[in-house]
């Protein structure tokens, strides 16, 4: 990455630094509970993390609600979503990190930039609320000089837009802002805003292979981005 001469680096979370689909498999079926949906399987809350959760509850909500038990009761997504939405913030919040992991080489690869003097940035499309206490309890937010999810700007990645803002408060230019993500959402948006963009391949896209995603490179582990 050396030869691209960056500016700053904008690393996603969800799945790139950190391991989170435990805590979103227990808030989210918590919340289902709550409302009498059936609960959902790791498998298919792992295929609809990444666009923000909003996106997350409603494709959820879509598939348990065809469920036979379930569609004799006539009941809807958009009738459930904002219920939902409001028990899954609350047990989120009061689970945020407990049953998440920080992924190998994280740390290491942190060091590294800070080693370098780079700005970085965490972008995610995660709430805010839920980031920035996460990256406290893991121990990461220290290396991050912003810290912008999914409700900061107008529109969420795959869209451009938090992209080029997250480069303004970077105060670099896109064509030296390295995005660091694990999805096809991080791709597209570094794509659109004119960013470079390497993918961890350990991460959440959508039950397709990220090697499939065109990228500068495909990384094991975080600490691999100056090899």
């Amino acid at each position: 990455m050396k030869q691209l001469n960056l500016q700053a680096i904008m690393i996603d979370l969800d799945g790139t630094m950190v391991d989170t689909i435990g805590d979103f498999e227990v808030a989210l079926n918590r919340a289902l509970a709550d409302l009498y949906v059936p609960t959902a399987n790791r498998a298919l809350i792992e295929r609809s993390i990444g666009k923000g959760s909003e996106h997350l509850i409603r494709t959820v909500l879509k598939h348990q609600l065809t469920l036979p038990e379930v569609t004799a009761s006539r009941r809807d997504v958009e009738e459930l979503f904002t219920p939902v939405w409001e028990r899954y913030e609350h047990h989120y919040l009061s689970i945020n990190g407990e049953f998440s992991k920080v992924f190998p080489g994280v740390m290491e690869g942190l060091e590294q930039i800070k080693a370098m003097g780079l700005p970085l940035a965490c972008l995610t499309n995660k709430p805010v609320a839920f980031a920035t206490p996460l990256l406290k309890d893991k121990g990461l937010s220290t290396y991050f000089e912003q810290v912008f999810g999914g409700d900061s700007f107008e529109r969420k990645k795959p869209d451009p837009l938090p992209l080029h803002k997250t480069c303004e408060a970077l105060k670099s230019s896109p064509a030296r802002t390295l995005m660091v993500g694990d999805s096809s959402n991080d791709a597209q948006a570094a794509d659109a805003a004119g960013c470079p963009v390497v993918l961890m391949t350990y991460g959440y896209n959508h039950g397709e292979p990220i090697q499939n995603t065109p990228a500068l490179a495909w990384l094991d582990s975080l600490d691999q981005l100056w090899d």
